[in-house]
């Protein structure tokens, strides 16, 4: 019998419909898979399963009775967002337990002492390997995926959890942890409703699936029934090859970069070289130093020694306003963050990058920035009701596009993708790839931080390992298995280099 459930249910907005009478069935003690491509109606969905907004026609039951006529109802319901909605300057138990007046904490004073020790219990059940009293900022992001989802189970009404992309920055390792968690949740008697773009994920943890397409359930059943193929068909509407690959035809040529035992924070002794034609992927656990690599390379973080080429000529370090006007440009994963601008429009995020071809004589011409973005649109196929659209209502692979083809309109030497299809769905990720693989083509050098091994062999044509810190292997993609690239990250294999 269903624990939460919807009937009819649709969502309006002006001049556009988000959805339309979609049917749903929660059952408790099973994973509910909640699949769509991007843009496919699932975050409205949630937000009504959630009472965090109201649907303009239809109904939802949650426990056999509607939450129209008793709001107190969605308590039972709690909701792990996608990106990590964590106070990283406050310690892992204040943020366990907040806001502290619902989980009984609340009053004139906070007692920290009583807080860290109940929330020992807590750590050691959902395996966070992190002091109470530590900060945020100095856990791991395997460690803060989990918290969130601790931090929502505090909630001692809730049957029903909602999982949004839990493990979209995770190894397969981290991945296994958190489907632990899950697994003893369900053990529980609890429901789980996992929302996620990585078919091996689903068909590991997923009991039930729906899938929604353009705002309209188009199927349902036991994901035993379904396979892989079919399932994405009933995503997107079409066949995709499963097994392409896109990594750039032809051989590499010259050493566009070259990195010396390069240092800085988390990683040591770094070197390696960067080829024109090619995509250089890096690999490793999270925390094992790729991303900080490329922030030091590129100016965010202070090296500590090494040094860096690009064409064989010095590059400056520390300096990330020098990096951008010599040529290299890093897409960082938190697109939210670090990527866009979430107040501005679509014409204003892309046009902002691109001023040296909208000056007029008097300022920015309307018209050459209309023309420009316009453009941009067109060519890397930005899915949106017009460029005056606030650029975060934008789906995921659509605000990546923007932000990838905002970077290519300044002609970099030097393109860094730190996980760029964090959270994005099937064909968009096919589409972010082929657009990698041109740009590769086209003479750009590429690197790609990615901890899913299937995406770097599918575009990387060499891939560097990474543990601790230090480089573990480089290896030829075509040669590799996947064991020893899982060695690799793991540091127990010998360095190799299959060149």
């Amino acid at each position: 019998m269903a624990y939460l459930e919807t009937r009819g249910l649709g969502r309006d907005f002006p001049g556009v419909t988000a959805f339309n009478d979609i049917d749903l069935s929660i059952e408790l003690g099973r994973t509910h898979i909640l699949a769509g491509e991007n843009g496919a109606g699932k975050s409205t969905l949630v937000k009504i399963l959630t009472g965090t907004d109201r649907p303009s026609r239809g109904e939802v039951l949650i426990d056999g009775r509607n939450a129209a006529d008793d709001v107190s109802l969605y308590k039972n319901v709690a909701y792990v967002p996608q990106e990590l909605n964590l106070f990283p300057h406050m310690s892992v138990a204040e943020n366990l337990f907040m806001p502290f007046s619902r989980t009984g904490h609340g009053g004139m004073l906070v007692n920290r002492a009583a807080l860290a020790d109940e929330a020992r219990s807590y750590l050691k059940r959902f395996g966070i390997e992190a002091d109470p009293r530590a900060l945020v900022a100095h856990i791991s992001v395997s460690d803060q995926q989990l918290l969130q989802i601790a931090r929502a189970c505090t909630n001692e009404n809730m049957k029903v959890l909602i999982l949004d992309e839990p493990t979209s920055s995770l190894t397969r390792v981290e991945v296994d942890r958190v489907f632990k968690v899950i697994r003893s949740l369900l053990e529980r008697g609890l429901a789980i409703v996992f929302i996620s773009h990585k078919m091996d994920e689903v068909f590991t943890i997923g009991d039930d699936y729906t899938v929604l397409r353009n705002g309209e359930r188009v199927e349902s059943g036991r994901i035993a029934e379904i396979g892989e193929a079919d399932l994405i068909r009933a995503m997107s509407g079409r066949d995709l090859a499963l097994d392409e690959h896109f990594r750039p035809a032809g051989p590499a040529t010259d050493t566009i970069m070259q990195v010396r035992n390069l240092s800085g924070a988390r990683f040591q002794d770094v070197g390696f070289e960067l080829k024109r034609g090619e995509i250089l992927g890096f690999a490793g656990l999270v925390g094992a130093g790729r991303s900080e690599v490329m922030q030091t390379i590129f100016g965010f973080l202070k090296a500590k020694s090494g040094a860096v080429t690009v064409d064989d000529k010095p590059w400056r370090l520390n300096d990330t306003s020098s990096s951008v006007d010599a040529g290299m440009l890093y897409l960082s994963e938190e697109r939210k963050h670090h990527g866009i601008f979430p107040l501005l429009s679509l014409r204003e995020n892309i046009g902002i990058s691109i001023l040296s071809l909208t000056k007029g004589a008097f300022g920015i011409s309307g018209g050459r920035e209309r023309d420009a973005v316009q453009k941009i649109i067109d060519e890397y196929g930005i899915r949106t009701a017009g460029m005056g659209k606030r650029i975060s209502q934008l789906s995921g692979g659509n605000q990546q596009k923007a932000i990838i083809g905002r970077a290519m309109a300044t002609r970099p030497r030097v393109l860094i993708f730190d996980e760029p299809t964090k959270g994005i769905d099937i064909r968009t990720k096919t589409e972010i790839y082929r657009i990698m693989k041109g740009l590769a083509e086209e003479g750009v050098g590429v690197i790609l931080v990615s901890s899913e091994i299937d995406e770097l062999k599918k575009c990387a044509s060499r891939i560097v390992t990474m543990h601790h810190g230090r480089i573990t292997g480089e290896f030829d993609t075509t040669t590799t298995s996947n064991e020893t690239l899982v060695g690799a990250i793991f540091g127990t294999e010998a360095k190799a280099n299959a060149n």
